[in-house]
């Protein structure tokens, strides 16, 4: 301790343990708590008045009302009431986003619509983006079962209900405009060979001959993958078109832009370290750059929602033979050979309910089931499902001993 408190504590001590011999102790104990006493009395005190004002001041703004404000579309009174006062205390409901906007001046109120129309756009481009990147086909998902949808997984809004996607930084509505207006048909026209992609200004020809087995340049573009995969909703590429009705019918028809879908598919599966070994059955097997490509694919997921996309694409445009060989493929390396661990919750959840055969994904999900790592839950289909494949397999073993 520093010496001048020690020589205050023994001043201190000393004075004590003399009033203490002459009996004054007590009355020198009563001095020296004196101040503290006073100080919490004079706190109660103030906390008294206030409380009792502010009953006061709520009666004479009751009294003497402001004038009505002029803005139309917000027109609250601005009295008060006992239960804002409440609430101003911390004690009742929460308040609502209108009852704090009484109480803002004209000037204010704008800023506050304005800031929270900003939150409003900014909350909902998250969402979308959210839900851009766990595109999982949930027309497929409910055909097999409902209980079979992963807890947390079901969309609550369809993409209409949140109105149309604003473009990214860097495309102008004009050039959409004019791009929308002028074609007609162009998923089918590249597909065809008859129109350059955008905005990478390449025929399909193109993405074949000069991207292929450039990984760095299909592993940072984002725009291409629209173009050679289409669907019926929309995708990052905010130049890329989405799928007609009209279209689907001639693509599935024309054996030209079947065989360049079939050409865009081998693309991406070399791309993932993936041969395809018969084109009848869509049979896989690793290339010989597996593991730098299995490397690349752990480490980068957005190419989870890539797969998603192939995987629908191949459904909707005449292929849908080739979507359980993928996703078997895929469940292998995760669950059975264990050499993409990243991407196992997107094959479970996402994969697999892309494919559009019932009787095919319910045997891709008895294949997962049963090479689960049993230390996690398996969510993707019912518990009375799950037992009856478990003792499938117990009467299985022993029918083979």
């Amino acid at each position: 301790m520093r010496p001048l408190p020690v020589l205050l504590c023994r001043l201190v001590e000393g004075l004590m343990a003399s009033f203490n011999d002459n009996g004054g102790y007590s009355v020198f104990e009563w001095f020296l708590r004196s101040p503290g006493i006073i100080w919490r009395c004079m706190r109660r005190l103030c906390s008294l008045i206030v409380n009792a004002l502010i009953p006061i001041s709520w009666r004479s703004n009751c009294e003497s009302p402001e004038e009505p404000e002029t803005n139309s579309e917000v027109n609250f009174p601005a009295t008060s009431s006992p239960k804002d006062v409440e609430q101003s205390r911390g004690n009742g409901p929460p308040r609502r986003a209108a009852d704090y906007n009484r109480d803002l001046t004209p000037k204010e109120r704008q800023g506050f619509d304005r800031s929270v129309r900003e939150s409003e756009e900014v909350v909902a481009q998250l969402t979308e983006d959210e839900d851009e990147s766990e595109e999982d086909g949930g027309e497929f998902r409910m055909s097999f079962t409902v209980a079979m949808t992963p807890p947390g997984r079901q969309r609550t809004r369809s993409r209409d209900d949140r109105g149309t996607r604003r473009p990214a930084a860097g495309h102008s509505l004009s050039k959409m405009s004019r791009w929308n207006e002028s074609d007609d048909q162009p998923n089918l026209k590249f597909h065809l060979g008859l129109m350059r992609s955008v905005p990478d200004d390449a025929f399909i020809k193109d993405f074949h001959n000069e991207w292929y087995r450039d990984y760095n340049r299909l592993e940072s573009e984002h725009s291409y993958i629209q173009w050679l995969f289409p669907l019926q909703e929309p995708g990052m590429n905010y130049q890329a078109r989405t799928l007609t009705k009209d279209e689907i019918k001639d693509i599935r028809q024309s054996s030209l832009a079947l065989e360049n879908l079939l050409e865009s598919y081998k693309l991406m599966l070399d791309f993932y370290g993936i041969k395809l070994l018969n084109e009848q059955t869509g049979e896989l097997t690793r290339a010989l750059n597996w593991k730098a490509r299995f490397n690349n694919l752990n480490s980068h997921t957005h190419n989870n929602l890539r797969i998603t996309r192939i995987l629908k694409c191949l459904g909707t445009l005449g292929y849908p033979h080739y979507q359980a060989p993928l996703v078997n493929f895929f469940l292998e390396e995760t669950l059975v050979n264990g050499e993409l661990p990243h991407i196992k919750d997107s094959v479970l959840s996402y994969f697999v309910f892309a494919v559009l055969d019932k009787r095919q994904r319910r045997s891709l999900i008895k294949f997962a089931y049963l090479n689960y790592d049993r230390k996690d839950e398996f969510v993707w289909c019912p518990k009375k499902i799950q037992m009856m494949w478990s003792r499938e397999s117990v009467s299985r073993q022993k029918t083979y001993l």
